[in-house]
């Protein structure tokens, strides 16, 4: 982790403005066409959750502002960041779970579902005390929405990006997926949001899942 120089850093501007406002987040959404990913964890046995779970982290992880967060008066990029997400329970409630990221997605796939049994049998609302290296993520699988809001902290504004995700639709023999992307404008753009669709889209329709090594296909900033 590093902490970013606020008298150098070329965000200085937009930072102070948008830290200023009473709600600095942003939402964008959008359809991706999963069709190729779809395929491919059917392949390799993987589910479909832990297939778009790892690319959503993935692409996160390759974008610096996805791993920069806001700590009182300092901004901090973190060399690597983890998904926190939501598990439906037996009482149609939900619980938090974590997975420590990994570029391998067999290992990655395989924390996935041991963390998702381990929070089904003690289910909680609490992610690890004083960390903000995590991603908020969501599925929707009820919904194929064009819109998505969230709750946050306003006081202090939280820092940490929310990645949604709803229905798996077949629209003339493609499955579509609606993506939401919610950050906090100080420290991203649509520009950077774009990117993510954009990144996103390429790994779904160029990666192979059955490689050995997920790493042959990257995408950088």
């Amino acid at each position: 982790m590093q902490t970013i120089d606020l008298d150098t850093w070329p965000r200085r501007d937009l930072y102070r403005f948008y830290s200023g406002l009473d709600y600095p987040h942003f939402n964008i959404c959008g359809e991706i066409d999963i069709t190729r990913l779809h395929r491919h964890c059917r392949q390799i046995g993987i589910s479909r959750f832990n297939g778009v779970l790892y690319g959503v982290s993935k692409i996160a992880n390759d974008i610096e502002e996805f791993r920069q967060r806001i700590r009182g008066e300092e901004v901090v990029q973190h060399r690597v960041v983890h998904p926190s997400y939501t598990v439906l329970t037996e009482e149609n409630t939900f619980c938090f779970c974590e997975t420590t990221y990994s570029e391998d997605i067999n290992i990655f796939s395989d924390r996935t579902n041991r963390a998702i049994l381990r929070a089904k049998e003690n289910p909680s609302l609490e992610d690890e005390p004083g960390r903000d290296d995590y991603l908020f993520i969501s599925s929707l699988p009820w919904v194929r929405f064009t819109s998505v809001s969230h709750p946050i902290h306003m006081s202090p504004a939280d820092s940490i990006p929310r990645i949604t995700w709803g229905r798996f639709t077949e629209v003339h023999k493609r499955v579509i997926m609606p993506l939401s992307v919610q950050v906090h404008h100080g420290l991203a753009d649509g520009y950077h949001v774009g990117r993510f669709f954009e990144l996103f889209q390429q790994w779904v329709e160029s990666v192979d899942l059955t490689r050995t090594s997920p790493q042959a296909v990257s995408y950088t900033h």
